[in-house]
């Protein structure tokens, strides 16, 4: 066994050498080959069916024995959750700025103001899709009767339009964290992004010798969160096993008919954005959608299940570079800062989910407020945690800042987590379909 453990980490230190993030590949690839998509696939059926039998809506199982079953059947789901969470912030902000060093200060020049341009377009075309859709179907009609009550006095009709416009300086000047520290404690995500961005950026000033101490230190750093990463993933099956049974047995069948045209409103957006991607990656990717897919499908069914765009990230990097070959420079930099700041299925599902319990409080938005709307989105978007639930968090200070209640959340928290999978799903899509596009743009610029 020690003989067996040693050639392992020979092995594995082999594979690592200097590559930032893609190196450590290797943690994920044994679970990618024994199909955990499939196992994740049958625990989620069988954690509905589960869930279905002991919900109290079937008189099955006495209540009694249904509600601490449920909180044993979630436990996985909520190691899973806190480790996913624990090793985030190191993870991210080691493999910004590893990539940043790894890609160099002219690839950066190319890259920087048009990644910027590209993702900032592809959220107001996700935005713009959402708020479309919003105001066709408008699902919200559908739910007065099961809006939760709230005094007319908290009600706004539009939201004070110069005094938001005013805030925006104030918003972009706390982009910037006084105290790095202070964000990451908090779980501020963008502010650390752009910590990390400016870190990565003074690293290539310096001279080999004097970075190569923080490259080693970050490289450690990395391969100590893929190890809990690694352990994470071995428990994805019984984690959304328990996480499905408990939804399912919470918000039971019927719940899910009252708000199924917020759903389905969401998940038509979300095919639609897809459908946008295909776009690029034929048009200007001048690839095959259809094989573009079939190349991704691990990393999408992966996303799918644990619902966190940076627990995935490895099988991310090595997908890109191995199956659609995108060169190492674009795929160590773009990836990690597009798990955090390219969230278009977020922002879609935000601008949906604001309309819709603008719609259900039966309250008439002014194009003014309706154009703040979109722009907070846009903005809140990019500072979304990629983690489980984060959405929900900036959700609230959107619905806050138009005037709309909060409560309203009540209406759309038991689905959340089902639509989580799915815009999860399209964030990396997102973030390697804009692999795809850089590669070719930047192999048309250095011809």
């Amino acid at each position: 066994m020690l003989t067996i453990f040693v050639k392992t980490r020979i092995v594995s230190n082999e594979k690592l050498g200097n590559k930032p993030l893609r190196g450590l590949d290797f943690y994920l690839t044994a679970l990618v080959e024994a199909k955990l998509w499939v196992k994740v696939l049958v625990a989620m059926v069988l954690g509905a069916l589960i869930g279905y039998l002991i919900s109290p809506s079937t008189n099955l199982v006495p209540e009694k024995i249904s509600i601490p079953l449920a909180d044993w059947l979630v436990l996985p789901g909520t190691l899973f959750l806190k480790l996913v969470q624990m090793i985030m912030i190191p993870l991210i902000l080691a493999s910004i700025i590893t990539g940043i060093i790894n890609a160099g200060s002219e690839q950066l020049k190319k890259l920087g103001i048009g990644l910027g341009i590209y993702f900032v377009s592809t959220t107001i075309i996700a935005v713009s899709i959402a708020t479309v859709l919003s105001l066709l179907i408008r699902p919200g009609v559908f739910m007065t009767e099961q809006t939760p009550s709230v005094e007319f006095s908290q009600i706004v009709n539009t939201a004070d339009d110069v005094s938001m416009l005013r805030k925006i300086p104030d918003a972009i000047s706390r982009l910037l964290p006084d105290n790095p520290l202070a964000s990451m404690v908090s779980g501020e995500m963008l502010p650390i992004v752009l910590f990390s961005i400016l870190v990565g950026i003074a690293l290539i000033s310096l001279s080999d010798k004097q970075r190569e101490p923080m490259v080693t230190l970050l490289s450690t750093i990395q391969e100590l969160c893929m190890t809990i990463v690694r352990w994470a993933m071995r428990i994805v099956p019984y984690a959304v096993f328990g996480l499905i049974a408990q939804l399912v047995m919470t918000i039971g069948m019927s719940s899910l008919q009252g708000i199924g045209m917020y759903v389905v409103t969401v998940l038509i957006g979300l095919l639609i954005l897809l459908g946008v991607y295909m776009l690029i990656i034929f048009f200007i990717g001048k690839r095959n959608p259809l094989k573009f897919l079939s190349a991704i499908k691990d990393v999408q069914l992966l996303a799918f299940s644990t619902t966190s765009s940076a627990a995935v990230m490895p099988l991310s990097i090595k997908t890109a570079q191995d199956k659609l070959g995108i060169s190492k420079s674009i795929s160590n930099f773009l990836i990690p800062v597009g798990a955090t700041i390219n969230m278009d299925g977020t922002a879609l599902y935000q601008c949906i989910s604001t309309l819709f319990i603008a719609q259900a409080y039966g309250l008439e938005l002014s194009m003014a407020t309706l154009m703040v709307i979109i722009l907070t989105i846009v903005a809140a978007s990019i500072g979304t945690p990629s983690i489980p639930g984060g959405g929900v968090v900036i959700l609230a200070s959107v619905l806050q800042s138009a005037g709309i209640p909060t409560e309203g959340i009540i209406i759309i928290i038991g689905v959340e987590r089902i639509l989580g999978m799915f815009r999860t799903a399209i964030n990396v899509t997102g973030d390697l379909t804009a692999c795809v596009v850089f590669e070719k743009w930047s192999g048309a610029k250095s011809e």
